[in-house]
């Protein structure tokens, strides 16, 4: 008996393995697809002034009795308005004031209105991958903003590819160029490609231990030129120009060829360092360029962030003065795109969980 359990354990775990084998292939395969640009989409706006609203009200409801409920909406409602009447007042008077100060080579008074803050969303990977989704939530913004407005990026990136993050930087600049207010708020990490998004901002909000910096550039190839070699695997590469390939991962690299790449390494370092100090030019751009990090207290004393609080405490407090509105663009998936993105995601965060446990007593 106890063999037929043993057999039939055996079967099933080679049944399970076999059924793993096919998820992870038709997913990465599905998730590959899912992730290449869409054409078509649409934007989403969320007014967070309601959402915060609707906390407190249900946590209201939740804590107080009907009598005291009663006196706290009556007391809102006579203060809600009252605000309401001085912000008129306020208003008037300010666009009395902006007409008689007018002169001709001034431009049209703007419709008077409440401040507009929106708020965008940004996660990279080594790819930049949402820098496509972003493109079109600034493209949106950007029909409708005006200067008396404010634009926010919730940031999260340890950086990655060069032209890609370079790419996520130009259309931040694209924010600027129109004049408008841009805040990059990061709770937890902007480095390398993530801080040459964030440097283009006119204000850096930091958490207190976010990380920032890592204003350096690195490059690694493995060579398993020895291991073919000692196979007797002759390994063939053909070029048109000098410099078509420097390092090769199965041919024997030359000294000749570690120089020209280690100098374009270099040169794609100055680049950053220019493009870091044109947008921060109060940064000691020596000191910082050195591809070292620091937590959002140490960031401040050099010049990295500008201020240090939350995205969370920023939002909220910008609430009580300004309508905030959270921006997204999103598309539809098809069934098989969102199975092959679940797929995906399973497999990463077994991935992440098995890390872990390997290294748990290496994480802060």
């Amino acid at each position: 008996m106890a063999e037929i359990f043993t057999e039939y354990g055996l079967f099933l775990l080679k049944v399970v393995t076999v059924v793993v084998a096919i998820l992870m292939l038709v997913g990465g395969l599905l998730a590959n697809r899912s992730e290449k640009p869409k054409k078509h989409g649409s934007i989403e706006a969320r007014f967070m002034n309601e959402q915060l609203k609707a906390y407190k009200d249900g946590l209201r409801e939740a804590l107080l009795d009907e009598d005291e409920l009663k006196q706290l909406n009556k007391k809102q409602k006579a203060e809600d308005k009252a605000k309401a009447k001085s912000d008129k007042k306020a208003a008037k008077e300010k666009a009395k004031a902006e007409k008689s100060d007018k002169t001709a080579t001034e431009e049209p008074d703007q419709e008077q209105r409440r401040k507009r803050i929106y708020v965008l969303d940004f996660d990279g990977d080594i790819k930049a991958s949402e820098v496509h989704l972003m493109r079109e939530e600034i493209t949106s913004v950007l029909t409708l903003a005006d200067k008396q407005d404010e634009i926010v990026v919730r940031l999260e990136s340890g950086g990655g590819m060069v032209h890609s993050y370079g790419l996520a930087s130009s259309q931040l600049q694209r924010i600027k160029q129109k004049g408008i207010p841009l805040t990059i708020c990061v709770d937890m990490v902007a480095a390398s490609g993530g801080y040459m998004m964030a440097c283009v901002a006119d204000k850096i909000v930091a958490a207190p231990f976010a990380i920032l910096g890592s204003i350096g550039v690195v490059a690694q190839i493995p060579n398993f030129h020895k291991i073919l070699k000692k196979n007797d695997v002759d390994y063939e590469m053909i070029t048109a120009g000098e410099h078509k390939r420097t390092l090769t991962m199965f041919g024997e690299n030359t000294d000749k060829g570690r120089e020209k790449f280690r100098e374009d390494i270099e040169d794609t370092h100055e680049l950053f360092k220019d493009f870091v100090s044109e947008n921060r030019p109060a940064l000691k751009i020596a000191e910082v360029a050195t591809g070292d990090v620091w937590f959002g207290r140490r960031a401040m004393d050099h010049n990295l962030a500008d201020e240090l609080m939350t995205s969370d405490e920023y939002l909220s407090a910008a609430c009580e003065e300004a309508d905030v509105y959270e921006i997204e663009y999103v598309q539809k998936k098809s069934m098989q795109e969102r199975f092959g993105m679940a797929v995906q995601m399973g497999i990463e965060k077994s991935a992440m969980k098995a890390w872990q446990q390997i290294s748990q007593n290496r994480f802060f």
